[in-house]
């Protein structure tokens, strides 16, 4: 369930009709823009015009754009931001997943491309690394032809350092095309005195927004229609300091009075004393209907008639007929649409009104009043405010059944979070009588990538369950425990915990728990992959697959099928494993999450085996974009960078294939990713292969126990006979357990060494077993990247004749695509006694820096055959030693 973007959020607050000009203000404003300031802070404490002053800036550059483009509307800054743009936060913004949903939706109106790529992103239970979200953004921001301003009002209502440090992040980095303005009451914790000392801030402060005599005079006769001498107006201006909001608040008390100046003589006190001297005149004059309309709905952030009527079961009144008369009379509060259906309260006022109804009712009523907005919020679908709503009545039933259903959206970590936090602030007697609360606060924990003090709930849980008379829905509680377990053990990569715990849930959980059967079902294929149990690992995941299904929850469905794409190709089935991929990404969505990049990189292992290298480079490149956006202890971008590593080698650049793998390796120890680093051994073992490098390459191979690594090592020794004897058993092996992908490697590290041993025959005859098996999915690959031996086995095939002669072409054609690769060299040679193909070969190698060692090692060449090849090049060139050859190659164009 997407996070639902309130669009109210998005607009600046209407402007009244009359307002007080503030010319002197604007021009500051507008100043700092055409210096190229990237921030323009706006910081008071309440009531100081904040807002209304950049709204107003706003529009009127607004209607300079409209002047300059011919357009007419005066609703256009309200229906069409163009290049300006609002963002109205609340406490709830505090959350850094739901502050950047509505930074990227705040931008889409002034600029609809940006962030497009992030919108899915950002509903994922797990939130990517925000600076790799915000670079995005910025690079989304860099491509706008025209400049943004962005203001984010009532920045001071988040508490979250997370979100200080994106934001500092986004200043430090910000594009000219973009620039930000912050509304607050409290300087925000971003490296302000940097911005100063750079020239890239401007700055309004309280002594900045304070009234003038002037503007004070202007507001209190003309716009708030007072007849107020002069004495008066400077005593009141005085008194107040200029605080526009104590200016409003008088005025509104002085409505109606005959005493002005015992009012105005009487007037002091510091601005939290004045603030509540006036509230209690203003309420203290409205009608006892409007006073208990004010305090009842005084619990809502926000307010439409119909939820006012749900809370007051007043019939005497219509709510939306009282909203719109306190809007007449503005009496502090404020539309937040053109339909004037939602409004809310002045912050200030809203507080000091909530204040006053815990004092004036008793605290069983306050709760009946959001019990009934509760009721009113699910009705109307606001799953997530009626459970808060829930939770402010102390109704923990009615929480606990609400957060169990699926509109909830629980898996967004914005909605997630605030349950986690009520769960967690529940009485021990409260989690003891409802062990599923337990239950779910583990669940939930883990689902948003927290595993501190799951266990300590599910045993919590078990103490409490084991003491009562089991049902089937105690059972199927203890089922959700051990699915949390299975999924912990998942962190952990432990799979025999993972296989345990799965089929002790699905023995547990009740058969129509079908979220609960398709995680452990997903767990247990998970596991029994990891142990190399295939087959069972396929059973799994067919059930899984099924379940997913059933629940019709898309997430589900590409777990699922991400382990079903996995297993094909394991098994060989690469068209098969193809088509389960590209069915990820079309669930995945046009804005995929980080997941996808699982399915980026299984085409781009296919694209590769299948020889299309630029296929493959782009899944790859995508794959290491999405899985770079999961949390930091999340693996699996490793793999991603090792399969980008192995494409350079395949395209001959060893030196970056190897350094790539360096700082891959590097990172793997530094975050603890030990798993992964056989991976990249196998990958190191074939670019140490490449430089000649052979003791290293054969003390890596032993190290992590890597056998197809030790024989290719052996090979490269000139050592068939041992590479045979390692083959042997590990062959029969992977044919014992089924495993294909296995199997087809060692079998044509078989054919290799038989033909290095010199047993020619039997070499071509487990070539043809190879080719067998390869030639119904097009493997290519596999054979090409054993370079020139494989390539002179297979031409001897061809030339002996028998079965799959297109197949033989097409690999030996790859192998002359592959040349051309690396070896750009074969072009017309302008030597008496042109170089041969293997020449060629042997001369890029010595331009290298190789020795005749390496060479050899190289191109499994007994080093007697390098050096007659290195002779013969010689004399070709008329070269006496290899920098006069290397040289005299280069001025011919061979190299």
């Amino acid at each position: 369930m997407p996070l639902s973007i309130l669009a109210t959020k998005l607009f600046p607050p209407p402007l009244r009709a009359s307002l007080v000009p503030r010319p002197h203000l604007i021009a500051r404003l507008d100043a700092g823009l055409a210096a190229g300031h990237r921030l323009s802070l706006i910081s008071a404490p309440a009531g100081f015009g904040k807002t209304t002053l950049v709204a107003s800036w706003l529009s009127e550059r607004m209607k300079d754009e409209d002047r300059k483009t011919g357009q007419s509307d005066p609703s256009s800054f309200i229906l069409h931001p163009s290049s300006f743009a609002w963002l109205s936060l609340d406490a709830g913004d505090s959350d850094p997943a739901r502050f950047l949903a509505y930074l990227v939706a705040a931008l889409q109106t002034a600029a609809a491309p940006v962030g497009a790529g992030l919108v899915d992103l950002l509903q994922s239970p797990q939130l990517p690394p925000v600076e790799a979200l915000l670079t995005t953004l910025l690079n989304d921001l860099a491509a706008l032809p025209d400049r943004v301003v962005l203001a984010l009002d009532d920045y001071h209502a988040l508490d979250a350092p997370a979100v200080d440090q994106a934001l500092t992040f986004l200043v430090e980095h910000l594009p000219p095309q973009l620039h930000l303005v912050i509304v607050t009451r409290e300087d925000p914790r971003l490296p302000l005195a940097r911005l100063r000392a750079r020239d890239q801030l401007t700055e309004l402060r309280a002594s900045d927004l304070r009234f003038t005599p002037a503007e004070a005079a202007t507001f209190l006769t003309q716009v708030m229609g007072l007849t107020l001498s002069a004495d008066e107006i400077a005593a009141l201006e005085a008194r107040t300091e200029g605080w526009v909001a104590g200016l409003q608040l008088a005025a509104l008390s002085m409505q109606g009075r005959d005493d002005i100046a015992g009012f105005i003589q009487a007037f002091a006190g510091s601005h939290r004393f004045v603030l509540d001297y006036l509230i209690e005149e203003v309420l203290g004059l409205q009608p006892e209907s409007i006073q208990t309309f004010l305090l009842r709905t005084s619990i809502l952030d926000r307010l439409c008639g119909p939820l006012c009527d749900a809370v007051l079961l007043d019939s005497a009144a219509s709510g939306q007929e009282t909203l719109e008369r306190l809007e007449h009379t503005n009496l502090f509060i404020v539309p937040l649409d053109d339909e004037r259906r939602w409004y809310r309260y002045h912050h200030l006022f809203g507080e000091l009104l909530r204040q006053r109804l815990g004092q004036s009712l008793a605290s069983g009523e306050v709760a009946a009043l959001h019990s009934r907005a509760s009721a009113w919020c699910e009705q109307s679908g606001l799953l997530f405010e009626a459970f808060r709503h829930a939770v402010a009545a102390n109704d923990v039933a009615r929480a606990a059944r609400l957060i169990e259903r699926r509109e909830m959206g629980l898996h967004i970590r914005s909605v997630a979070m605030p349950v986690l936090d009520w769960l967690a602030a529940l009485p021990e007697a409260v989690l003891d009588a409802m062990p599923e609360l337990r239950v779910r606060s583990a669940t939930l924990a883990l689902m948003t990538g927290q595993t501190s003090g799951v266990e300590e709930k599910l045993q919590a849980a078990e103490r409490v369950l084991h003491g009562v008379e089991h049902d089937e829905q105690v059972a199927d509680l203890l089922g959700q425990v051990a699915c949390a377990r299975a999924t912990l053990a998942l962190t952990r990569y432990d799979p025999d915990t993972m296989i345990a715990q799965a089929q002790r849930a699905l023995e547990h959980l009740r058969p129509d728990n079908v979220s609960f059967r398709f995680t452990a079902s997903w767990a247990l294929s998970t596991a029994l992959r990891f142990k190399g149990d295939r087959a069972g690992a396929a059973r799994a995941c067919q059930e899984s697959i099924a379940l997913s299904e059933r629940s019709g929850d898309a997430f589900s469905q590409i777990l699922a099928i991400r382990i079903l794409g996995d297993l094909q190709e394991l098994d060989g089935q690469l068209h098969q494993a193809a088509a389960t991929y590209q069915r990820m990404l079309e669930l995945s969505g046009e804005h995929p999450q980080p997941n996808a990049g699982e399915a980026h990189l299984g085409l781009a292992r296919i694209f590769y085996e299948w020889n299309d290298l630029e296929a493959a480079e782009q899944h790859g490149q995508q794959s290491l974009r999405l899985t770079g956006l999961y949390d930091r202890v999340i693996d699996r971008f490793i793999l991603s960078e090792v399969f980008l590593a192995r494409l350079r080698l395949a395209r001959g650049d060893v030196d970056t294939a190897a350094a790539m793998l360096a700082q891959t390796e590097q990172t793997a120890r530094q975050r603890g990713f030990t798993l992964r680093l056989p991976e990249i051994a196998a990958a190191q073992v074939l670019v140490l292969l490449h430089k000649g490098r052979l003791d290293v390459a054969d003390k890596l191979a032993q190290q992590d126990e890597l056998p197809l690594s030790q024989a290719r090592v052996l090979l490269a020794q000139g050592d068939p006979s041992a590479a045979l004897a390692l083959l042997a058993p590990f062959c029969r092996q992977m044919e014992d357990r089924g495993w294909a992908d296995e199997r087809l490697r060692a079998i044509v590290l078989q054919a290799l060494a038989l033909n290095l041993k010199g047993d020619n025959d039997t070499a071509l005859h487990v070539l043809a077993e190879a080719l067998a098996l390869a030639e119904p999915e097009g493997f290519i690959r596999t054979f090409v990247d054993e370079g020139p031996p494989m390539a002179e086995l297979l031409g001897r095939m061809r030339v002996e004749g028998g079965r799959m002669q297109e197949y033989l072409h097409t690999l030996l054609a790859a192998f002359g695509h592959e040349h051309e690769r690396q070896h750009s060299a074969l072009s017309p040679q302008p030597l008496p006694e042109p170089l041969s193909q293997r020449e060629l070969e042997v001369l890029q190698l010595i331009a290298q820096g190789l020795s005749n060692q390496e060479i050899a090692a190289r191109l499994f060449l007994a080093l007697d055959t390098v050096k007659g090849h290195t002779r013969r090049i010689y004399d070709k060139l008329q070269a006496q030693r290899r920098t006069e050859a290397v040289a005299r190659a280069r001025d011919l164009g061979l190299l």
